[in-house]
């Protein structure tokens, strides 16, 4: 049997475990390669519809819009891959809140992308000027395997 001091323990924990975390905002600046779960604020500065695909001939199939939108803060600027519903969020001259943001990659570039377990919303505009010059997906990147370069240099010192 539980004695009344442990059940409210496990009720404490059962509310610490429900309760929601305060989101923490990060700047363009700081997005890396392989990250996720980012919540940030930035404008819209173009979109650019780079797939539409029509209705198919069955009910159950949907359109498919994909758009680049070029995002940013006074950090810098990114590449943000909006898919249906959310190109009509993501207009030029619109500001967003990003909630649960990835960054994927793409050609060895940098895009973020927000998607099912993420949000978007469009809030009133912010009083920040965007940092046109910094633009985080002209980055190329190239995917490096650790382990062969350490291998490497042990056959080296031999």
């Amino acid at each position: 049997m539980a004695t009344v001091q442990q059940q409210q323990q496990e009720q404490e924990q059962q509310i610490k475990s429900t309760e929601k975390r305060k989101p923490v905002f990060v700047k363009v600046d700081h997005l890396k390669p392989g990250t996720k779960g980012h919540t940030l604020i930035a404008k819209v500065l173009s979109s650019n519809m780079v797939l539409q695909k029509g209705r198919a001939a069955s009910q159950h199939l949907r359109q498919t819009r994909i758009a680049e939108c070029l995002i940013g803060d006074e950090t810098g600027t990114v590449l943000f891959t909006a898919r249906n519903d959310q190109v009509e969020l993501m207009k030029a001259g619109n500001t967003v809140i990003l909630r649960n943001a990835k960054i994927d990659m793409f050609k060895g570039s940098m895009r973020l992308a927000v998607d099912k377990w993420g949000r978007i919303e469009v809030t009133e505009p912010a009083n920040f000027v965007v940092k046109e010059d910094n633009n985080l997906s002209l980055v190329e990147y190239e995917l490096v395997n650790v382990v062969d370069e350490v291998e490497a240099g042990m056959n080296t010192n031999d």
